[in-house]
């Protein structure tokens, strides 16, 4: 199984750095996780973890970290998305010295969003998962094998402004989750079509802040879009 998808890192880093350019200090960060292990069967997809180079790369998005921000993290309890924001804790420290809470789990950063598990996989494995994701969002799988993808994306938009509404300046929600997850929040909150929007790579992200009173979703290369809370 041949599975390509670019590390956005940098790309993550450049747009929370522009942010705290414009003297944003709150940031709620929806972040894929790192490069990880695939395998054949499908029943395996939630136990496989990082690879080597995705625990490195885990590693060094914390070393270079904004030291002007101090992350708090949220994730998945897949174990990828955990180990993700595991050495993302430690890159940081090892530059700054800092002691930071532990990881919190979530289950509005999991794959809360697929009903029924077994119809899942067997109408991906009719149509691939390109076609499914575009049937989820045109609303023709029934909501009793997926929720409805707006509701999806209304209550993961939620989630990330609670989280930036409990942070203290200076702070940043570091919430790791999956693909599947970013994808109806780009679709839906965004406005970009899933088709022609940059595809979700490895430890890519959707930057949640509040600027003037009003709240703000952005993707890198995009430009931010209101959203609304609550």
């Amino acid at each position: 199984m041949n599975h390509k998808y670019k590390l956005q890192s940098r790309h993550t880093i450049e747009l929370v750095r522009n942010l705290l350019s414009q003297g944003i200090d709150r940031i709620s960060l929806l972040l894929r996780h790192s490069d990880r292990h695939y395998s054949d069967n499908p029943r395996l997809e939630p136990f496989m973890g990082l690879n080597d180079s995705g625990k490195e790369y885990a590693f060094d998005l914390g070393k270079s970290f904004p030291i002007d921000l101090t992350p708090v993290f949220f994730s998945s309890h897949f174990g990828r998305c955990i180990e993700t924001n595991y050495l993302i804790d430690k890159g940081f420290t090892s530059v700054t010295g800092r002691q930071l809470p532990h990881n919190a789990l979530d289950s509005n950063l999991a794959p809360f969003y697929v009903k029924d598990v077994p119809e899942t996989l067997k109408i991906m494995a009719k149509t691939g998962s390109a076609q499914f994701i575009r049937n989820w969002f045109d609303k023709t799988i029934d909501a009793s094998v997926m929720l409805d993808p707006e509701a999806t994306a209304d209550r993961i938009s939620d989630f990330m402004l609670s989280k930036l509404e409990a942070l203290s300046p200076g702070q940043a929600a570091v919430c790791v989750t999956h693909d599947w997850n970013i994808f109806p929040v780009k679709q839906f909150k965004l406005g970009l079509c899933h088709e022609d929007a940059l595809n979700v790579g490895y430890l890519d992200a959707v930057a949640f802040f509040e600027k003037d009173a009003q709240f703000f979703a952005v993707a890198r290369q995009f430009d931010p879009v209101r959203v609304a809370w609550p």
